[in-house]
């Protein structure tokens, strides 16, 4: 690990070595970070600008994460014109809410005017109406417009994560005249891919690589050699637009309105922004702990994770009344109190291994109507199989302990029970849940769990009672 600088050892400028910046696992050095902290102390804009505009946006998010919350609206301010307001879109939601709220208007209209218009949007989109307004009115309007448009789209939709700035030609317009027109204009896309062919009324005709249209003659026409295009409608789940660049390996696709009016255009780097997202989503949603951040207030992660609390506690007190039915039989063999907990923490687990497959596979699609049935079936053939054998095994594990075959008989016959709900329970609960309407990632993990609990104490202590004639 590169040793850390004290704050006196950092020196300002851009030959500053990597090493002096960054840890070998990859974190801002405390050195580095308190050599930032001195110069806010001191308002030393000029020591914060030559230390700052060596770190990408994505460190420089890191050290607003760093920083308190006095301290982040600070830096922006005295680095002024030289901060990029794209690292906001690196940081948690309320880091970014704390910091728009604390800094002064002009200076967020400045920053948000060079902007790429889907960062703009991703910034906005988590403040209040009233916040966007104050913000939208110190914008120019052709950028206030483009900003407003896309807000206008639903939340998590190709609308809200497009890009409005694009290029767009007439398919008559030929290869030179489409290269002269990129040498000299002055508002293109900072990168770009493609170049999108449109009618007069924007309505999309199709597109062309750049390597294609560079490999052309400048006499070519564009419609010689333009591609029919992948569109994505506005109004598209951002899911689904990701779902759509993994199936046709794009790089950039076309965003179009109900009209089929070329309105943005969504990039790789913007899917794969929604991809990270969307999984750490289906993750925190399958521990039942919602959209939590690690900025968050103690409130606001009580407020998210008590009311799925508060149905484990329901499931748990019916998992309790179906084992106060059998109050006599536990009482007259303590064994049974011993073992029980095993039968429904295995059915527990094997249920869990099951959900998050299918949870997995309803989110990316892979499980549809042409192959449930075959997954279903595969599912209860793995609980059968995993049953016998930890039957197998935990029946001679309760012969040798308690010296009794007829409870290693009693726990095998359970565990297989208990086994085989729970690999249907895994499946057929999210599959149900998603029919429905009702994100399965949410939802499953509290009735599963009830499943295999209440079937399996039911099985284990009803099986024992007969057996044993308790």
């Amino acid at each position: 690990m590169a040793p850390e600088l004290e704050p006196a050892s950092v020196t300002a400028g851009p030959d500053l070595p990597s090493d002096a910046i960054r840890t070998d696992d990859d974190h801002l050095l405390r050195g580095f970070v308190s050599a930032i902290k001195e110069a806010l102390a001191q308002e030393n804009a000029d020591e914060l600008r030559a230390l700052t505009d060596q770190l990408y946006v994505s460190e420089v998010a890191e050290l607003l994460t760093i920083l308190t919350d006095d301290e982040r609206p600070r830096l922006i301010e005295l680095i002024g014109e030289s901060f990029d307001f794209a690292a906001l879109t690196e940081v948690d939601e309320q880091i970014r809410i704390d910091i728009l709220d604390e800094l002064p208007l002009h200076l967020i209209a400045a920053g948000f005017v060079e902007l790429e218009s889907d960062d703009a949007v991703y910034i906005l989109e988590d403040l209040t109406e009233d916040a966007q307004a104050e913000i939208l009115r110190t914008i120019p309007t052709l950028d206030r417009l483009a900003l407003q448009r896309a807000l206008d789209y639903p939340e998590e939709s190709a609308g809200r994560r497009m890009q409005s700035n694009f290029i767009a030609v007439p398919p008559f317009w030929t290869v030179g005249r489409a290269i002269d027109y990129m040498r000299e204009a002055s508002d293109l896309p900072e990168e770009f891919h493609d170049l999108f062919v449109v009618d007069p009324g924007y309505r999309l005709l199709g597109f062309v690589k750049l390597n294609r249209m560079l490999r052309s003659k400048r006499p070519v026409t564009i419609d010689a050699i333009m591609d029919e295009v992948q569109e994505i409608s506005a109004e598209t789940d951002q899911e689904d637009a990701a779902r759509t660049f993994q199936k046709y390996d794009l790089t950039s696709a076309a965003v179009v309105d109900k009209g089929g009016r070329l309105v943005g255009v969504l990039t790789v780097d913007d899917i794969v922004d929604v991809v990270q997202e969307e999984a750490g989503e289906d993750m925190l949603a399958l521990a039942g702990v919602g959209d939590e951040e690690v900025s968050d207030s103690v409130r606001a992660i009580t407020r998210s994770r008590l009311p799925w609390l508060c149905v484990n506690l329901a499931t748990a007190v019916l998992a309790s009344l179906v084992i106060g039915l059998f109050d006599a039989t536990l009482e007259q063999m303590v064994a049974l109190a011993i073992l029980m907990p095993i039968v429904a923490s295995m059915g527990g687990n094997a249920a869990t291994q099951t959900m998050t497959v299918a949870v997995r596979a309803i989110a990316t699609h892979d499980l549809d109507p042409y192959n449930m049935g075959r997954v279903v079936l595969r599912e209860t053939y793995v609980g059968l199989v995993n049953g016998g054998a930890f039957a197998l095994l935990m029946g001679i594990v309760a012969i040798v302990w308690f010296g009794s075959a007829g409870l290693g008989l009693v726990i095998g016959a359970a565990m297989v029970v208990n086994m085989l709900a729970a690999a249907l329970a895994g499946i057929l609960i999210p599959i149900a849940l998603d029919r429905f309407k009702i994100d399965p990632a949410i939802a499953s993990s509290v009735f599963v769990t009830t499943v295999t609990d209440v079937v399996g104490f039911f099985a284990f202590l009803s099986l024992a009672a007969l057996w044993f004639g308790i």
